[in-house]
């Protein structure tokens, strides 16, 4: 079982930058593929980037790629999403996942576990 909280969310201005935390307990964290999705008013949940159970294969959608960085630590039992130049479309509740396996995956339905979700809002 694997329980996962997402913080760093908040209000930015377009251009500006913030770095979105997932905490995971259980001891085979680093067993876990994790990802992180978005889900923005009135649509629907989105895949934003995702890394394997090592780190060393990444995966981001053509939206973010350039400007999102996903990484992980091992030692902390936490997931980071680092986001620079955001723009007012990016603006959605960003959602922690895990999959016990290895690789990279994209859609929702791999994920065996979420998170609460936090919200980021982007200003124009």
């Amino acid at each position: 079982q694997v329980q996962l909280v997402e913080s760093g969310g908040g209000l930015v201005q377009a251009g500006g930058s913030l770095r979105l935390s997932c905490a995971a307990s259980g001891r085979t964290f680093s067993t876990y593929a994790m990802g992180w999705f978005r889900q923005a008013p009135g649509k629907e949940r989105e895949f934003v980037a995702a890394i394997n159970w090592s780190g060393g294969s990444t995966y981001y959608a053509d939206s973010v790629k350039g400007r999102f960085t996903i990484s992980r630590d091992k030692a902390k039992n936490t997931v980071y999403l680092q986001m620079n130049s955001l723009k007012p479309e990016d603006t959605a509740v960003y959602y922690c996942a895990a999959r016990y396996s290895g690789g990279t995956y994209l859609h929702d339905d791999d994920y065996d576990y979420w998170g609460q979700g936090t919200q980021v809002t982007v200003s124009s």
